[in-house]
């Protein structure tokens, strides 16, 4: 019988993440050329590792559609150079894709089926808008089964707000302007530079240029600013374009391996995974999810909130964090939460961010030794919530 094993995270990277649009980065380069710029950026980082010995690439979409489609894990691999013999998938848990795919893989290296796996997500919301394609069963709605604004995104916001209304706009609004200021920081501090793949992008009019930074950042963003912004999913609403993740394209990806096959190819470990959780809510109040997802993540470790030295929190919502924060009582600015900023500033490119908020807090592991403990999480479509616990090998506790 096989014995479990430590599995670790080696390396992470991504592509600088677009706005969406057809004056976006990436409005004429295709979704699976980014994951192949992707994954060749992983090998070329990590020379000790053998194309042959990757024994698994998954990656996930939400909108499996067009050049996200086609099983794009397998296609991609073999796009990047990858041996035939080398095998892939796709995945879609929505928002959660990247964080499936990686919480796959890394199940079937505990197992022991593989030793080393490549996962990570992508999303071209400019070519694929979220739901292209999609036909909703009408008995969703037609047996009450969810409400109509469980398939709108901004909507389920909207009902985050009315659930909690001590979190106003105004606390949503301060919260954005936050996260913006600290990626402006991080990217001022060289944080965000060194994990982006500098990615080719061609433009029919403009010929091609070459992505090196993040799109949808809007440094000096300010209150006055975002309290002038419409609120288009419910009049006079609390959620507006400036408080929540926009619509934007991007790819990330990382290699996730066994600790003993990672010592064995001379790699360096970043990340101890310690547990993982998905739960379901009323898809009205998605954002909720994280909650008993985190519950059950800190349960299965045996620790509590207080254990935990750095939140990577999704924010595909200001309301969402807000109501995650409130709930394990975490004040709104707490230094442990998002310190490099989060998905307001950077984008949410679906089914991508997860890997995006593992190599962050993969980052902050390595200038923390003080930390021992960290977690990577996000809200779901649909109505669900993940949450992954790391630990960090650069613990000084561990010495």
């Amino acid at each position: 019988m096989p014995t479990s094993r430590d599995v670790v995270f080696v390396d992470g990277v991504r592509t600088p993440f677009g706005r969406s649009g057809p004056k976006g980065l990436y409005a004429e380069t295709r979704a699976d050329d980014l994951v192949v710029r992707v994954i060749r950026e992983l090998m070329r980082r990590n020379p000790g590792l053998p194309p042959e010995r990757v024994d698994e690439v998954a990656i996930a979409a939400t909108t499996q559609i067009g050049d996200q489609g086609l099983t794009i894990g397998r296609s991609a691999a073999v796009l990047a150079g990858l041996p035939k013999t080398v095998p892939g998938y796709a995945v879609d848990r929505m928002c959660a894709g990247a964080m499936t795919a990686v919480t796959n893989v890394a199940g079937g290296i505990a197992f022991g089926a593989y030793d080393v796996a490549i996962a990570g997500g992508v999303e071209h919301m400019g070519r694929h808008p979220m739901g292209e394609g999609v036909d909703p069963n009408p008995r969703f709605l037609s047996e009450s089964l969810v409400d109509g604004s469980a398939l709108i995104m901004g909507m389920t916001a909207e009902n985050l707000h009315d659930r909690y209304p001590e979190i106003t706009r105004r606390r949503a609004d301060a919260y954005a302007v936050a996260s913006q200021e600290k990626v402006a920081k991080a990217y001022a501090d060289g944080r965000i530079q060194q994990d982006l793949v500098p990615t080719a992008a061609r433009k029919a009019a403009e010929g091609w240029g070459l992505a090196t930074e993040d799109e949808p950042p809007r440094p000096g963003t300010t209150m006055e600013g975002l309290a002038g912004l419409k609120t288009p999913f419910r009049a006079h609403g609390r959620v507006t374009a400036g408080n929540a993740a926009g619509l934007n394209d991007g790819a990330t990806g990382c290699v996730v391996a066994a600790a003993d096959v990672t010592a064995e190819l001379g790699l360096t470990a970043k990340m101890r995974l310690v547990s993982y959780a998905f739960a379901g809510v009323d898809p009205e109040v998605m954002g909720v999810g994280p909650i008993p997802s985190t519950e059950r993540a800190l349960r299965l470790a045996g620790l509590g909130i207080g254990d935990i030295g750095l939140i990577e929190i999704n924010e595909a919502f200001a309301v969402q964090v807000l109501a995650f924060l409130g709930h394990f009582g975490i004040a709104d600015d707490d230094p442990r939460v998002n310190p490099y900023g989060g998905a307001i500033a950077f984008g949410h490119p679906l089914a991508s961010s997860g890997v995006r908020l593992m190599t962050q807090l993969a980052r902050q592991f390595g200038e923390r030794p003080d930390v021992r403990y960290g977690i990577t999480t996000m809200c779901v479509g649909m109505g669900m919530g993940g949450t992954v616990i790391w630990e960090n090998p650069a613990w000084e506790g561990a010495k």
